[in-house]
């Protein structure tokens, strides 16, 4: 539940009661006030004289927003005895907390309008009730509903009262019968003079153990009753009553909040006095719920009418004036340049501590990955394009991205896909006789011509297409592949060193100095090898996502903590190194394979191209392209993301031109392309964020509070990246190929982190009582939650299905079908999901 005081988070009033006499009641009831909390300064009885009763009675259906009227809440109230009972007999303390709730938007919410129709089912209605006192309207109401539903057998009236009221559970002999409610809403209005409250109404909440089931009851009382102070004239009375287990949506504060809303309206109440019989009653009441969602939509539909002219013409404007999206990008991020070098470095507000673990988890973050990805390009083309290569074209993009790039958050790696067209590109060139290096930068130079063109023709302002959900489902598809390529990696050790064939007349297995018969000669084979590996693959990812975690812990200091979390991966990467390479050295862990004779510059011989061979590799360019705008715009979505905070602007155009440009070069000698990669773009900005715990209807979550963008961590991290050239083979042949792998899990499991796709999935396996407070829970049905959840699966296995297929030319199409999902997310879907839920489990929360 979303509560907020004046725009703002919730707080409570604490007061201490250490008068000598009793606290007075009226009618059995009384609520004692805190100093900050007191009402506007005219009373009822001066408000009689002055007419003030038409002050209290000022909010109609036009006017109830949050910036008038709230609703403010007094709950948990404790009462304790005194210690010393023979100085202070009779006196107690009291706890109050108050906290304001917004009014339900009938539109938005959908259990505002369940809880209605709840209620008219059960029909808990009691008209012109002549009682005088409150716990005489009150035990009448019970007794209305004990007695109409016999699916309440353990219900006990007692039990129920003893929860409305303070003392009738905490009552004890001398203390004092302090008479207070214990849960109640009431609607107030802000004004210069004070807090006036509304009086005619009051909610009541209580929570009972022994319920079945939620109960609603609404009392109208023949003449109005006065009830103490802030209640000097109330008429209705609305009993809420709720199961100690609900869903965060259907607990009793959440229903109070439905039929407050509606008695917020002065005119409501009107109407409801005039009504003869429950019928009509009823009838009141289902008026008011259109009413109240008629407010919150029309105003909504003009405005998303505007914006969607608005976007239309703008849009057709931006599409035919070339280039004008990469300036809007450079006017936008020109002026924060010097700020990108200067911000937490100069000044007060320094942030070299953070700075400095940021620069050497993205040290770790884009070296390994490179190095892995590396090793794979000099399987796939044996040798010509390697890991110094590899290592080479990581450095020059990386810097080249940090000094030029619009949102230097971003970080730029070779990915997976691109290690699978590379193996294609070898794949042809060897099917029609092809130069590699030729064919290869005549591939990489139609690609970059393409990434240019989308750069200046505004080709990203369509990426306003692109869905949260779309984005989300490519994130989940990268995060699978990295878990499938370290499962690969480890399915070849074992299958090399734990499965390994024997030779005939080796006698028994030996679990390590068997020998394994291969082309390339014999070389020892053991299972202790195997094991090993899987040991270094798991504490890599044990250890690393351990200390990531070790910010929420209790242990050491704040500062400690937050440091330990930052170099997470640097500390997992160097102790299981240590591990595989100094305390096991006697047993063999494959290393990555490094050639140390081949050039790093090789100018790519287009001469020896003929006119068909340049057209295919147009074709081939065209659809990496298109994997470039897909990966480049969707990785930097996610790392603009509301959630993270960043300030300073967005370059969709400029970075895909910058990309394209990059590309160039590295195309030109051969060397492996780069672009925006995921999850390290996302994760680079959690490292500079700083981050806050809140905790939200029991639910303790993590908020970005601001982030510290900055080229410098990226700069130096890949200048860093660089200088490891010099560290090949020694020390860097030292990590083993399973810490590798395991980093390839961690990076994939802390970026599921905030992705709601994963909170979506994670529901079907919940209790609905421990549901997150997220904001989709309250305006979608569970049932539309889940579907669109299993829409999403089905996406995902989709490309996983080409993405992942063993045959290399599937993969190929991988970007067109990744771009099918916009028109499915846009067309197809809201024909099976109402556009509304959709709109809202894409929105932010």
């Amino acid at each position: 539940m979303k509560t907020a005081m004046e725009g703002a988070e919730s707080r409570g009033v604490e007061r201490t009661n250490t008068q000598d006499t009793q606290t007075p009641t009226v009618n059995g009831y009384h609520l004692q006030e805190s100093d900050d909390m007191t009402p506007g300064c005219e009373d009822v009885s001066e408000g009689r004289e002055n007419g003030a009763d038409e002050t209290y009675e000022t909010v109609n259906a036009s006017t109830i927003s949050d910036d008038n009227i709230r609703f403010y809440i007094n709950m948990n109230v404790e009462l304790k005895p005194n210690a010393d009972e023979n100085d202070n007999a009779g006196c107690v303390l009291l706890h109050t907390s108050r906290k304001y709730l917004k009014l339900k938007n009938f539109e938005e919410e959908v259990r505002a309008h369940k809880d209605l129709d709840r209620f008219l089912a059960g029909a808990g209605i009691l008209l012109d009730v002549s009682a005088l006192s409150l716990d005489d309207v009150l035990r009448e109401m019970v007794k209305h509903l004990t007695e109409s539903e016999s699916t309440e057998p353990f219900c006990n009236l007692d039990e129920v009262m003893g929860g409305l009221f303070t003392d009738c559970s905490t009552f004890r002999e001398g203390s004092g019968n302090v008479h207070l409610l214990s849960n109640t809403i009431q609607g107030v209005s802000a004004t210069t003079t004070g807090v006036q409250y509304q009086q005619s109404w009051l909610c009541l909440l209580c929570t009972v153990v022994t319920l079945q089931k939620r109960h609603v009851c609404i009392c109208r009382l023949d003449r109005p009753q006065n009830w103490g102070e802030n209640c000097c004239e109330v008429r209705y009375v609305i009993l809420i009553l709720v199961p100690a287990k609900m869903k965060s949506t259907k607990n009793a504060i959440e229903v109070g909040r439905t039929f407050a809303t509606m008695f917020a309206d002065m005119n409501f109440r009107q109407k409801l006095s005039e009504a003869k019989t429950k019928e009509e009653f009823k009838e009141t009441l289902l008026l008011q719920r259109h009413l109240l969602t008629v407010i919150h939509r029309e105003p909504s539909k003009k405005e998303e009418s505007k914006e969607k002219e608005q976007d239309k013409c703008s849009k057709a404007r931006n599409i035919l004036r070339f280039g004008r999206g990469m300036m809007s990008d450079l006017r936008r991020r020109l002026p924060l340049y010097l700020s990108d070098y200067t911000d937490g470095i100069l000044g007060s507000n320094k942030s070299i501590r953070k700075y400095i673990t940021t620069i050497m988890f993205l040290y770790c973050i884009c070296l390994l990955p490179t190095i892995a990805f590396g090793s794979l390009n000099d399987e796939h083309t044996r040798g010509s394009i390697d890991v110094q290569k590899t290592i080479l074209a990581q450095c020059i993009g990386g810097v080249a991205y940090a000094i030029f790039a619009g949102q230097p958050m971003g970080i730029v790696l070779t990915t997976a896909p691109l290690a699978l067209y590379i193996h294609v590109i070898q794949g042809i060139c060897d099917d029609y006789n092809l130069n590699f290096f030729a064919f290869y930068g005549c591939v990489g130079l139609w690609n970059s011509f393409f990434c240019v063109l989308y750069g200046v023709g505004n080709v990203s302002s369509l990426k306003k297409f692109f869905k949260r959900s779309t984005d989300e489902i490519l994130a989940v598809f990268i995060s699978v592949a990295f878990v499938v390529d370290a499962c690969k990696g480890l399915a070849k050790i074992f299958q090399e060193y734990y499965f390994c064939p024997i030779i005939p007349g080796g006698g028994e297995f030996n679990t390590s100095h068997s020998i394994n018969a291969t082309e390339d000669g014999a070389h020892p084979c053991g299972r202790d090898s195997a094991v090993l590996s899987l040991v270094l693959m798991l504490g890599t990812l044990w250890l690393g996502y351990t200390l990531f975690q070790f910010k929420k812990s209790p242990f050491l200091h704040a500062r400690v903590r937050e440091t330990l979390s930052d170099c997470a991966l640097p500390i997992s990467v160097l102790v299981f190194s240590f591990v595989g390479s100094y305390l096991f050295r006697d047993i063999k862990i494959a290393p990555f394979s490094y050639n140390p004779n081949k050039g790093l510059f090789n100018l790519a011989p287009f001469h020896v191209l003929t006119i068909g061979a340049i057209f295919g590799g147009m074709g081939l360019g065209f659809l990496l392209s298109m994997l470039f705008y897909l990966e480049q715009n969707i990785v930097m979505s996610l790392t603009n993301a509301p959630q993270h905070r960043l300030r300073k602007g967005t370059g969709y155009h400029w970075d895909i031109f910058l990309v394209g440009i990059i590309n160039i070069v590295l195309s030109i000698f051969g060397l492996p392309w780069v672009h925006s990669a995921f999850p390290h773009s996302p994760l680079h900005v959690r490292a500079l964020a700083f981050v806050e715990q809140r905790v939200e209807n029991g639910h303790l979550y993590e908020t970005i509070v601001r982030v510290r963008e900055t080229r410098v961590s990226a700069l130096v991290a890949h200048i860093l990246v660089g200088i490891s050239l010099l560290m090949l083979p020694v020390p860097l042949q030292w990590i083993p190929k399973p810490v590798l792998y395991g980093l390839f899990l961690y990076v994939s499991v802390t970026s599921i982190d905030g992705c709601q796709f994963f909170e979506r999935l994670a529901l079907l396996f919940t209790e609905q009582t421990s549901y997150p407070p997220m904001h989709y829970i309250r305006r979608v049905p569970q049932r539309k939650i889940h579907y669109f959840t299993g829409i999403q699966l089905i996406e995902v296995a989709i490309l996983c299905g080409f993405g992942m297929a063993p045959l290399p030319y599937m993969k190929m199409v991988f970007p067109p079908i990744m771009l099918a999902m916009v028109p499915i997310r846009c067309l197809i879907l809201p024909k099976i999901i109402e556009a509304k839920y959709l709109d809202a489990m894409d929105a932010d929360h």
